[in-house]
């Protein structure tokens, strides 16, 4: 199990973003019964779902986002000295979507950009990554664009995805501090790629480079796997998570889950005792949107933010890979947060 203990890092805002065209599960016409949606609904708890337009890709939901929080926070573009997008929705096999958005953000030519291809447990990866940089010295200031269009990949003949995903895109970003000044991170990130078939698309990669099946070129999730793992590792994980920094529930302000459906998280919450309210669910409004649920939920549930002192939030992420991985982290009252529409 790799864990991590950084410090010297701050989140000084987060941005996140969403299609405007909201698609009602309850209401528009799929190729399910009303019993059949009815059923999807009651369980995973995804009411509306946004969904992208045949030509918007995760880049565009994640640069709206970018532009949001560098104008907030009045950051120069050549300020930025690392993009890291976090995505398993690239815009091309290559290029790297982080060099499109290098350039379309107007970032420096001396900006370190890359790509990272996970999905579900991308977000705390992401700030991992993040934070070694920015803990290394050298680096002052690093953006985290994590965003994903799984209803580009969904075969509408397929209950079992269908119905649950939406889009989003985010950008967080993170700045150096000094280590007086900032309260440890810890971090605990895991992989099982025995699992990988459990959440695949099978064709389009080098693997399967050409189909004859359609199908093949959308997502194939294997649930009853899928919630297995999650009831079994997401548990585990929280109780590492508080071990190695030292923690109990009482000192977490807010469990922020990858919002994968809500039978599960009310499961997860119920087994291991966390209070409701300290764990938001936004899955009614937004439907699952992979890794980018961890910041739109930041910016979307209403988190309760006292002026005196810095939220402790642990972030979440479990799923395809398979792979799981919890960053418990501090958000300061003065930490930007902001939402746009696309």
């Amino acid at each position: 199990m790799a864990k991590s203990r950084i410090t010297g890092t701050r989140i000084a805002g987060i941005a996140t973003s969403v299609p405007r065209h909201v698609f009602n599960n309850l209401e528009e016409r799929t190729e399910f019964t009303e019993e059949e949606v009815r059923k999807v609904v009651g369980l995973a708890g995804v009411t509306h779902r946004r969904v992208a337009s045949p030509t918007t890709c995760s880049s565009d939901l994640c640069l709206a986002a970018a532009q949001k929080i560098l104008d907030r926070l009045a950051w120069k573009p050549e300020t930025v000295d690392a993009l890291i997008m976090v995505t398993q929705s690239p815009d091309y096999m290559l290029p790297s979507t982080a060099c499109v958005l290098q350039q379309r953000l107007g970032l420096s030519v001396e900006c370190a950009v890359f790509d990272v291809g996970l999905g579900c447990s991308g977000y705390p990866y992401g700030i991992w990554l993040a934070s070694m940089m920015l803990n290394n010295g050298g680096l002052r200031r690093v953006l985290v664009l994590h965003g994903e269009t799984p209803t580009r990949f969904s075969d509408k003949s397929d209950r079992s995805v269908y119905l649950l995903f939406g889009d989003s895109g985010s950008a967080t970003a993170l700045e150096a501090v000094g280590a007086s000044e900032s309260k440890p991170w810890f971090f605990q990130l895991n992989s099982d790629g025995s699992g990988y078939t459990d959440m695949i698309i099978e064709a389009g990669g080098f693997r399967n480079r050409f189909s004859d099946d359609p199908q093949k070129y959308c997502v194939r999730m294997n649930g009853a796997n899928i919630f297995n793992f999650t009831i079994k590792r997401v548990p585990e994980l929280i109780k590492a998570t508080h071990l190695l920094s030292q923690t109990d529930i009482a000192d977490i302000d807010y469990y922020i889950f990858h919002q994968s459906n809500h039978f599960i998280i009310k499961h997860l919450i119920n087994k291991l005792k966390i209070p409701s309210a300290k764990a938001p669910v936004i899955l009614k409004d937004f439907g699952n949107t992979g890794g980018p649920s961890v910041p739109l939920t930041i910016t979307q549930a209403g988190l309760n933010r006292p002026a005196d002192r810095p939220l402790a939030l642990m972030l979440l992420g479990y799923g395809v890979g398979l792979s799981w991985g919890a960053a418990l982290v501090d958000l300061d009252s003065e930490a930007i947060l902001d939402h746009v529409e696309l």
